[in-house]
Parts: C-alpha cells; structure tokens; sequence
C-alpha cells in the first residue's frame, strides 16, 4: 500500500477508469477457513486439505511504533495456532518507504526484517516484492542512489532470499507463481501495477507448462482484482469511478483472460491496500488481505484490525481464507 506522499505522484494519466464486471463473493469480508470445503459435482467425498498457509502481508518494520514487536507477536500467533501452519508467505512491504529512504535507513530496516526473522521464525516461508521494499527510485535522480548496484529491486533479493524477483515453486500438489507488481513509472518517480513483458511471457509459459489437473496460486503484493481498490479514497469522480493504477492492476483484464484460458488458476493472493476483500471472476478466487501493521503501525487502516490470513488449499483445487486479528494495540489505540 502506498502513504499519502505516494498518492501525490500519480498522474491522472496513470489512473484505471475501472468498469463493471467483478463478480463479489465477499465484499469486505473474509471466508471461513474452519468450516469444510464444498463437495464438488461428481465429488463421492469431500476434499482433502493439503496445505495450510499464513499469508503475512505489508509488515513495514521499522524502527519506530514498536514494529519489530508487532511483526514478533504475529509470528508467534501464526505459529502458536493448534492447527498449525505449513508455510508462511510473505506478501511484500516487508520494510518501510526504502522507495525514499536513504541507504543507511533502508539498511537498518532490512537489518530488523532478517533479525526477528532469524529470532521468532521456525516455518519455512516464500516472499514477493512489495513497492516499499524497492531502494531509492524516488531518488534516481541523485548519481550515488541510481548506479549504485543496489539500486531498485536489486537490494530486496537477499533478505527474502529470492534468486529472482518473480518465480514458481511447487507445494503439496500445487503450483505456486510469485509475481513482481510493482512497475516503474514517470522516471521512477512513480509506479504503477502491472507485469512488464519479461515477466508476463515468463508467466504465459510457466502456465503453459502446468499440468491442467494441477491448481495454481497466484502471490502478488498489489491485487489483480480487488474490491477494496475501490474503497479506498475519494475514487468515485462524477459519473465514474477513478481507481489508481497503483492499486491495482493495469493489466487485470490480460491477466484473468490468460487464467480463464488455462482453467486452474484457483487463487490470487495479494496485499498492498490494507483491506480485506475477496472477489471471485471466472472461476478464481481474488483474496486480498489486510496488513499485519493495519494503519503503518498507528492503529487500524480504515476499518480493518492488524491482522494475517490462513488460507487453506484441497487436493480439489478448493481453497477458504480466513483473516485474523492476532491482539495487537498500537501505540496510540492503546494510550
């Protein structure tokens, strides 16, 4: 999710003018991850779960607002849940602002990030790039920021231990496809979400050479689909709605055609606006989660309490989502 500095760099020319056509399965809401799953037509037996995910998005530890705390109690709640969790993905923003911080803030941040880590996490996890894990775009301008090697997303590959800033990975049956969102946009002063054509290439033979009985897990840190981009902030302008393209994709309607073309695309999971929604379009599920820093550490984001989301994934291609509140009280909810 981008703060109130982000929102005045963006130009009316790199706004959506989104349209109807999103099919809401849960507006505003979340599904329950307790309940069992549906038995699908011709099903003699219900589904079998076969993995349980925490998906952890926009954590943006930094030093202030007791954040290192706060990201250290969601993880013990994750992993203190009696039906444990199998994997933690996290959805990106793992750090604050390093889009114009300097090197040695952003050092430190990333610093915090691998130390409670490395103190307070004994599950294996898997990480996307969110905007404010980038380093120093909004500083391009300045000769040490844009060629040090450093520069943009080159920083943010170790402490999430990526080899690349997009991949795939298989899971208990599934497929799991971590995208890039975050595009660079009016010299790097600005973004905006979408795949650049590397990327979406890569994704069309990645799903090409899945199997269609095997579902896919789509992890974004921006949301292709999303109810809650529309939500947030004054977007409706006269007669039309006026949503970002910061936040949300641009390329949604390529994406979700290149879904529905392969058939076994079941989830997307993102972040970025520090809501919770859920919509279903042509046979996927779109879960956007809300933040574990709910509003940047200062108390909820809107309506919506810090918290994380167990999605849990059938051997059907079924999946359910569930958001959490795991306690916390900031600073000036709790004075």
């Amino acid at each position: 999710m981008q703060s109130s500095d982000d929102s005045k760099t963006i130009s009316r020319r790199n706004l959506l003018s989104a349209t109807a056509g999103i099919s809401v399965a849960g507006l505003i809401g979340a599904t329950d991850a307790t309940a069992a799953p549906p038995i699908a037509a011709g099903q003699s037996k219900p589904a079998n779960r076969v993995l349980r995910i925490a998906h952890l998005t926009d954590v943006h530890v930094q030093p202030e607002l007791r954040a290192t705390a706060g990201m250290t109690a969601c993880l013990r709640h994750v992993q203190a849940q009696a039906d444990p969790v199998d994997l933690i993905l996290f959805g990106g923003d793992c750090i604050m602002d390093a889009l114009s911080q300097t090197l040695e803030r952003t050092k430190t941040q990333w610093d915090l990030w691998q130390a409670v880590l490395k103190a307070e996490c004994s599950l294996p996890w898997k990480a996307c790039i969110g905007n404010h894990d980038i380093w120093g775009w909004k500083k391009a301008t300045l000769p040490a920021v844009r060629n040090n090697p450093l520069f943009g997303k080159q920083w943010a590959l170790e402490p999430l231990k990526l080899d690349k800033r997009y991949y795939g990975f298989e899971r208990a049956g599934w497929k799991f496809i971590v995208l890039d969102s975050t595009h660079a946009a009016i010299h790097f002063r600005a973004y905006q979400a979408k795949l650049d054509d590397e990327q979406l290439d890569w994704l069309a033979k990645e799903l090409a050479a899945t199997p269609a009985t095997t579902p896919v897990l789509v992890l974004s840190h921006i949301p292709i689909l999303s109810v809650s981009a529309f939500l947030d902030g004054d977007n409706a302008k006269g007669s039309d709605w006026n949503v970002p393209g910061a936040w949300m994709h641009l390329d949604a309607a390529k994406l979700t055609a290149l879904f529905h073309k392969h058939g076994n695309v079941k989830v997307c999971l993102s972040g970025h606006m520090h809501m919770v929604d859920t919509a279903q379009y042509l046979g996927t599920r779109y879960y956007c989660n809300g933040a574990v820093c709910g509003g940047f550490w200062e108390g909820k984001y809107h309506q919506f309490d810090e918290g994380y989301a167990l999605v849990n994934l059938y051997d059907n291609g079924d999946s359910q989502c569930e958001y959490v509140n795991y306690g916390w009280k900031a600073e000036a909810a709790a004075g």
